[in-house]
């Protein structure tokens, strides 16, 4: 059942990215639809191998920040980026580096909530974000970090295989978890907003 909905999900999100290509080739200024590009991506990523992932999450960053250039006050798009930036840094097993990506994550977290101050969301968002560095430590000094790096090609028996990727596929959900929902849900708004059915005609 979990595949099914896994699947379901890469569909879904397949086809909002391949909608926002679309949209982007017709009017590449619309903020809305870059945004919503840049979540689908950022949707997608967890289902990639590390080295993937961390090439759709690029791709997200790109879309997103495009998405500002258009207009540099958009809470969402700012929200996504925070996000799009922390998922950046667990995927990085160096501290050094993953720290330039969680410093970039909260600033974003700040401004979306400056933006808008009564999102329980985005305070969230900035609260966990304080929290980031410390679980990124103990996640690759309890070599789980390992796991999720060694994620690809392995030359042990298929049976130890299966079960490595099912803790790596765990441990990436674990991570993902609390960012993936909110921007999935966020994409999916948008992507409902823009495919809304025609009102029905009105009655003789």
């Amino acid at each position: 059942m979990d595949m099914q909905s896994d699947f379901d999900r890469i569909l879904f999100f397949e086809h909002a990215r391949k909608t926002a290509e679309a949209t982007y080739a017709k009017n590449p200024l619309d903020a809305d639809n870059l945004t919503r590009w840049g979540g689908a991506l950022l949707e997608l990523s967890q289902f990639q191998s590390v080295p993937d992932s961390k090439k759709m999450i690029q791709d997200a960053i790109g879309k997103l920040e495009e998405a500002l250039q258009v207009n540099s006050t958009r809470h969402d798009t700012l929200w996504c980026l925070g996000n799009a930036h922390t998922s950046h840094a667990f995927l990085t097993p160096d501290q050094d580096e993953a720290k330039v990506y969680f410093e970039k994550a909260t600033r974003y977290f700040e401004q979306a909530v400056a933006e808008d101050p009564g999102n329980d969301l985005y305070a969230k968002s900035l609260e966990v974000a304080a929290k980031a560095p410390e679980i990124h430590v103990e996640i690759h000094k309890s070599g789980l970090g390992q796991q999720v790096a060694a994620a690809g090609p392995s030359s042990s028996s298929s049976g130890m295989k299966s079960s490595k990727k099912k803790k790596t596929s765990d441990l990436k959900y674990d991570i993902f978890g609390w960012i993936i929902l909110a921007v999935g849900i966020v994409a999916w708004v948008g992507f409902a907003k823009t495919h809304m059915p025609p009102p029905p005609p009105p009655p003789r």
